[in-house]
């Protein structure tokens, strides 16, 4: 499973239900950063899952994210993301989310670990 380079953009719209004020990140009605990183990280997702083995799904692990610019509810935003490293489990992925007027709204970088998924889910009891 080569990875590296493999990129997805996806495209979100904004509304109401994901500005900080609805989830709890701040009290304006603009898209909020925890929606904004769900939405890069299901992206990065969308690049990693169709290559994994059956039984087997990623969990994310770390995450560096710089918020950078505001945007409205009725505002698209388009999230990108590129494998830029691999080790035998570990995945980097290269994010970056723009508005439709073309402004940066978000970037940094997003580790995903491929793991069994009965194994992982064992460990919780």
């Amino acid at each position: 499973m080569d990875l590296v380079g493999r990129s997805v953009e996806q495209e979100w719209p904004v509304t109401s239900a994901d500005t900080a004020n609805a989830v709890g990140s701040g009290s304006l009605p603009v898209l909020g950063t925890p929606r904004l990183l769900a939405w890069l990280e299901a992206t990065t997702c969308a690049v990693i899952d169709p290559a994994l083995p059956e039984g087997s799904t990623s969990v994310g692990t770390r995450v560096d994210l710089e918020h950078l610019a505001p945007t409205p509810v009725g505002g698209r935003v388009t999230c990108s993301a590129v494998v830029t490293g691999q080790t035998s489990r570990a995945v980097t992925f290269a994010v970056m989310a723009r508005d439709d007027r073309g402004a940066d709204v978000a970037r940094g970088t997003i580790i995903r670990v491929v793991v069994d998924s009965a194994r992982f889910l064992g460990r919780l009891s």
